[in-house]
């Protein structure tokens, strides 16, 4: 009677046989392929089947490696973008008067010993949010007390007049644009030199009121700063002219304006220094003090005079 173990408990050769025998058919393997390059062909059949597991395999590391790098192009590009805006931005103060300037020197170049225009200056600032008012053109900008912003200031971005800066917070200031209802600013016609004053309307447009039925001025005229409020430099683009209604029936002639900058949609703006205070020929100095120290002393004497209560 047969009494062998079933096929499935049979056992092959024993372990260290079997890793002897793949050692030493391994290495006859490196031996040939070393020598006459045999495997060549097998190899480059099996780098075939590999290559897209290897390039699976390679994804996160090459996707990492594009995403830190186009975070790093997009941040400089961001940072190149950035300093272009503020140079910009920066030389806007020079570049707005260019149309003033041509049109005033028409009318100064046979002049002499015409006072040369005072250099504005300023600091970029950044808008942060609009004023929570729904009924007031009102923005917020980064710019406050520590960056020795104060009230009055006037601010501008590349193309024009946007407002002024009117509350200043330690970090924040607050600036009413020049469409808003309670900011009014003096104005100049290029063409005919003629002066006015712009006032908001709170609807994005500003209006020249006040003018007479047969004023001199045409759709399409520009209107920059006049420079009367001491406040605005002068020759600073502020609106256009784009709706002008002569009704008879009204007593002075209803003009509509467009905004030259870009006062509803815009992020980086200048905070311009303050224009410092016309300093008085020493003459009419003295006269103004002599003035005021005759008054001061009418004043006393007045007190002096008054009876007093028992």
């Amino acid at each position: 009677m047969d009494q062998q173990p079933p096929p499935f408990f049979k056992r092959g050769p024993a372990p260290v046989a079997l890793l002897s025998f793949y050692v030493l058919l391994s290495m006859a393997l490196l031996v040939v392929d070393a020598r006459l390059q045999t495997l060549e062909i097998v190899r480059q059949a099996l780098s075939m089947f590999t290559h897209p597991v290897q390039n699976l395999a390679h994804l996160p590391a090459q996707f990492l490696d594009n995403a830190s790098s186009y975070f790093a192009g997009a941040a400089s590009l961001q940072s190149e973008g950035a300093q272009l805006q503020r140079a910009r931005l920066e030389q806007a103060a020079t570049l707005q008067r260019s149309l003033h300037v041509e049109a005033e020197n028409e009318r100064l170049r046979k002049l002499l010993g015409v006072k040369e225009r005072q250099q504005v200056s300023g600091q970029v600032a950044q808008i942060l949010y609009s004023a929570r008012d729904p009924y007031a053109r009102r923005v917020i900008v980064d710019k406050g007390q520590q960056d020795r912003v104060i009230a009055g200031q006037p601010v501008i971005d590349d193309i024009g007049i946007v407002g002024q800066v009117t509350r200043v917070f330690p970090f924040v200031a607050e600036v009413t644009l020049i469409t808003d209802k309670e900011q009014a600013v003096p104005v100049q016609v290029v063409r005919t030199g003629m002066r006015s004053v712009a006032f908001g309307l709170g609807n994005g447009e500003l209006e020249m009121r006040f003018m007479p039925l047969n004023a001199d001025i045409q759709n399409g005229d520009l209107l920059v700063t006049s420079g009367l409020d001491g406040i605005f430099p002068p020759g600073f683009p502020v609106a256009k002219v784009v709706h002008i209604e002569s009704d008879t029936t009204y007593t002075f002639a209803q003009i509509r304006c467009a905004p030259v900058a870009a006062v509803e949609h815009f992020s980086e703006v200048i905070v311009l220094d303050p224009r410092p205070p016309v300093a008085l020929p020493a003459e009419l100095a003295e006269e103004v003090a002599s003035k005021d120290v005759k008054a001061s002393t009418r004043s006393a004497r007045a007190k002096k005079k008054r009876p007093t209560k028992d």
